[in-house]
């Protein structure tokens, strides 16, 4: 085949030659809410409605069996990836083991963010939270 022929070649397609509209339209905020918004450096804004303010907290301050896990399991990646340790070492290696004795010394420092129904979040430093061991419990002590 020679090259003239490749740019006769009609894929068998329809014409595209009109342009497709947009079947509905999107309306305009019709509230008064602000929407996200991307700030100069890149990040994202969260709309002043949404953020948290300093009203007493919605929340329990017990840390749940999911947010220990997910702050365990985070923390002893973080550890394990030769994050610094902010705990004194007395010859654990295991970095769960580590982040379990981070966790009970509160020298974790994360923030744990809790979405409420109605779209806004408390925000909660693992250091605010109390912590329940589940085997403490399931021994008896």
């Amino acid at each position: 085949m020679a090259d003239d022929d490749y740019n006769d070649f009609d894929g068998g397609g329809e014409d595209y030659d009109e342009p497709v509209e947009p079947e509905e339209e999107v309306e305009e905020q019709e509230n008064n809410e602000e929407a996200p918004e991307f700030g100069g450096d890149g990040e994202f804004q969260e709309a002043e409605s949404e953020q948290v303010s300093d009203k007493p907290r919605k929340t329990t301050k017990y840390m749940t069996k999911y947010e220990r896990a997910r702050v365990l399991g985070t923390r002893a990646l973080q550890i394990s990836m030769n994050a610094p340790v902010m705990v004194e070492l007395e010859g654990e290696t295991d970095p769960l083991e580590i982040a379990m004795k981070e966790l009970r010394e509160r020298k974790i420092p994360f923030t744990i963010r809790r979405y409420l129904p109605d779209g806004s979040y408390e925000d909660w430093g693992v250091d605010e939270l109390i912590v329940e061991d589940s085997w403490k419990r399931q021994v008896g002590n």
